[in-house]
């Protein structure tokens, strides 16, 4: 990769930031720096940037495909992608399908339950405090966005759930639960924006029993599971297929 490192305009867990010539267009490098646990475990996962950015770009497309309007452009590299700039939002969307993490522990809900419908979740991404769940009026409090935005995003979560869902099932992964992130472009506009890959996403082998051998994400880095780049690998390796 270029030597950006005297334009960088944010480093964040998993990636940095950079500007480009047109101000309207910024340069993601994808690390293979692994956090979890509020970052309390740092490591490495072999290749995770190449992974992560073309399973990321894949998704990117296909929701693009189904009217989901996102900050995708192209990747130049295979660890770089070029995106729309965006105000980005600060709250992390989570939509969960199955029971596990933290809903499990604060809830006491039993790993694996299907749940009735899909639980959306708002978190306030803000790394000092711990990325806290919001209630709706708490995210409302902290005018953290406007009623409107905040329906907006509710529905394009949902729509973005039906349509990743069905991708993985067609790769034989079942999507657990994943985080989103979103943005407002130049136009005032609300677009899905960061990333969607095993390390945003909780993601099982639709055909594996084993509740440690299904694992194709990065809980296999935070429970210490092994094979953290195999895992990463064969998703990749299904999206591809799935796309062939």
């Amino acid at each position: 990769m270029t030597n950006f490192s005297a334009t960088k305009l944010y480093e964040g867990k998993a990636k940095i930031l950079y500007p480009t010539d047109d101000p309207e267009i910024l340069l993601t490098y994808f690390k293979d720096d692994a956090t979890a646990f509020n970052a309390q475990k740092r490591g490495q996962i072999v290749g995770k940037g190449e992974i992560n950015c073309s399973i990321a770009a894949a998704l990117f497309q296909e929701l693009t495909k189904a009217g989901i309007p996102n900050h995708y452009i192209d990747c130049p590299a295979p660890n770089q992608m070029r995106v729309k700039a965006v105000k980005i939002i600060p709250v992390e969307v989570v939509v969960r399908n199955i029971a596990a993490g933290s809903l499990c522990r604060q809830t006491g809900l039993p790993l694996g339950k299907v749940l009735p419908q899909p639980l959306v979740e708002f978190y306030y991404k803000n790394d000092e405090l711990g990325d806290p769940l919001l209630t709706i009026d708490r995210l409302l409090l902290m005018e953290l966005a406007s009623p409107a935005q905040l329906e907006q995003i509710k529905t394009m979560t949902l729509g973005i759930n039906q349509i990743l869902g069905k991708f993985f099932q067609d790769c034989g992964i079942t999507l657990v639960d994943f985080k989103l992130e979103f943005g407002v472009d130049n136009q005032q506009q609300i677009i899905l924006a960061d990333e969607i890959s095993p390390d945003t996403c909780r993601l099982w082998d639709a055909q594996e029993p084993d509740p440690n051998l299904r694992v194709l994400d990065k809980d296999r880095f935070r429970q210490d599971l092994g094979n953290v780049e195999g895992a990463y690998q064969q998703v990749l390796a299904r999206v591809k297929q799935a796309l062939s």
